[in-house]
């Protein structure tokens, strides 16, 4: 996610003491009125507080030096299970000394909390199969909380969290090239703030789109509570095109994408339809006025579109074709035309000085879609520059999009896909894998996290990582890939050093404060629900962390307070590798 300005009203609303932004009390701010015992849970005690799938490993931590630990019922207290605590293990990211509790034997389904003599007991989680069902239908379902041009209620479940239609009304920029009305309507407010920006929804549309293509099964059912519901497509693909329709009006005539829909500046803390501020099609301000990059995702993105909605919509999935063809004429145009905030703008930049990478993924995935050679003998011409990517560097994100399309052939089912290109992106992608299982092994805090990987949005890395371990499953079959992905999901529930759920509304300690507009406009007591919060960032370009002690370990540098926007902002791309994360858990 990018640095964002953040106004003198977000920056008051500093309400909770740095101690409780390090979560060292954080219990006593909230609700737990399904526990039972009466002592009150401990941050020392680390759980997911969803839970455990009831077969395969099952594992808690604890940062304060013990023994023995007890699993019990929370309906009555009884133990279910009994273990001892493995050797103390210290962690620098933390500046944690962690010991793990490993109750895997447990295979009964039940609520239950761990508790450790001297120490105290944990928040509640539960045993059982499909035990993240209601967390990845509130984590997809938070999409259509985003929703921009359209009337929002979350209805009886959530009472009160709603608005009207917001930016119902666009004008093209000077930027842009043209002048006059532009009513893009549509599209996901992309993180805490309410613009709308192609090269983020480039990687959020393009996950949540692989996700259905590879776990079809299983979203088909998933009912969302939206208004297409019903419509006889299903309403994972309903809500996704909510998004894609925006984006395929962000398209000029001569195949070009703008970059980017907002108004010129950050809003306040104010719900959307209170954001009267013009929203604006925004380009680079100079001919050709579009950008490379945006042009380029959107191709990819639309020739996903084009194979996913075939069998649903054949006339949407021609658009989307017809259009993603367009788009990548004009990048054989216009092959690196970068974006950068033009003078008087100051929304997210989201810029990126080569585009090369996204036109490899747009390549792919034309070729994945057509099976024309023009776009195979493209990728094969330059993909070997970007093998090194998917090894030790960081996982794919908004600006490095290589991985994703070395991915995206390699899954490729076209005749005529090269075989030593797959075979090379294939070793590389499951030698990466194996990296993050090693690291998750040796890590304290069962996270594949390294140290520099604590960033603006690490929690995004974090479950970018295990995207990629399921797609390395997809390529070669392996239950540690499935495990490893599964521990990366246990530390964005709470199994972290902070004892806390980075999903809202998941779990009994969970986020409280997100940088979130609608969630910061003083109407909930809560925030809107299955947000991933941005997590930990050694970075610490706010002045919350700024303020921090200064020698915090990386893994330490967050605040659950709402002008911590560099640490606990929420951001569409996070949230789809949350959503994939979660439609390919297994029991």
């Amino acid at each position: 996610m990018r640095p964002m300005f953040v106004s003198a009203q977000s920056t008051l609303r500093v309400t909770r003491s740095l101690l409780l932004a390090l979560g060292v009390a954080a219990a006593g701010f909230l609700p737990f009125a399904c526990i039972h015992a009466a002592e009150a849970p401990t941050a020392a005690i680390k759980v997911d507080q969803v839970g455990y799938p009831l077969h395969g490993p099952k594992m808690a931590l604890v940062s304060t030096a013990a023994g023995e630990f007890t699993v019990r019922r929370t309906t009555d207290g009884a133990v279910e299970f009994r273990g001892k605590l493995t050797p103390a293990q210290s962690d620098p990211d933390t500046g944690d000394t962690v010991q793990a509790a490993d109750f895997s034997a447990l295979e009964k389904p039940g609520n239950y909390y761990l508790e450790v003599p001297g120490v105290g007991r944990s928040w509640n989680f539960a045993v059982d199969r499909s035990v993240y069902a209601k967390t990845l239908y509130l984590a997809m379902r938070a999409f259509y909380g985003q929703r921009c041009g359209i009337a929002v209620d979350l209805g009886s479940e959530f009472p009160g969290y709603s608005h009207p239609a917001c930016h119902s009304h666009g004008d093209f920029n000077p930027t842009s090239g043209k002048s006059g009305p532009r009513d893009n309507l549509g599209g996901w407010h992309d993180a805490g703030d309410y613009g709308r920006y192609i090269v983020n929804s480039g990687i959020t549309t393009g996950t949540l789109l692989w996700a259905w293509e590879i776990y079809a099964p299983k979203l088909r059912t998933l009912g969302l509570q939206i208004p297409e519901s019903g419509n006889g497509t299903p309403d994972f693909l309903n809500e996704i095109r909510w998004n894609l329709k925006w984006m395929l009006a962000m398209q000029d005539e001569d195949g070009g994408v703008w970059h980017k829909q907002t108004s010129t500046h950050f809003p306040g803390f104010i719900s959307p339809e209170a954001d009267t501020l013009p929203s604006e099609v925004i380009g680079t301000g100079t001919a050709p006025y579009k950008s490379t990059c945006a042009t380029a995702d959107f191709a990819a993105v639309a020739a996903i579109a084009a194979r996913v909605y075939k069998p649903h919509d054949a006339a949407f999935a021609a658009k989307a074709l017809e259009a993603a063809q367009r788009a990548w004429a004009w990048t054989g145009k216009n092959p690196n035309v970068i974006f950068r905030n033009p003078p008087d703008i100051s929304t997210g930049e989201y810029g990126d000085s080569n585009c090369a990478d996204e036109r490899l993924w747009a390549a792919a995935e034309l070729w994945r879609t057509t099976g024309d050679a023009q776009y195979n003998d493209y990728f094969l011409a330059h993909y070997a520059e970007y093998l090194p990517s998917i090894e030790n560097a960081p996982p794919e994100s908004w600006n490095q999009m290589a991985p994703m399309a070395l991915r995206a052939y390699a899954m490729s089912k076209q005749k005529g896909t090269d075989a030593r290109a797959v075979d090379d992106i294939r070793t590389r992608a499951l030698a990466s894998a194996h990296a993050v299982v090693d690291r998750i092994h040796a890590n304290a805090y069962r996270i594949g996290m390294r140290s520099n990987d604590y960033v603006w949005g690490s929690n995004g890395v974090a479950a970018q990582y295990a995207v990629d371990l399921l797609l390395a499953n997809q390529l070669q079959p392996d239950p540690a890939f499935v495990n490893a992905a599964r521990d990366i999901l246990h530390y964005l529930l709470g199994r972290n050093t902070f004892s806390l759920s980075f999903v809202t509304q998941v779990g009994d300690n969970a986020v409280k404060h997100p940088h979130h507009r609608p969630s910061g406009d003083g109407r909930h007591a809560l925030p809107w629900p299955g947000l991933l919060s941005g997590g930990p960032n050694a970075g610490r370009q706010d002045a919350i962390l700024a303020a921090l002690p200064p020698d915090l370990p990386p893994a330490k540098n967050y605040a659950d307070q709402t002008a911590s926007y560099a640490s606990n902002e929420v951001a569409i791309n996070w949230q789809a590798a949350l959503v994939f994360l979660l439609a390919g858990e297994q029991e």
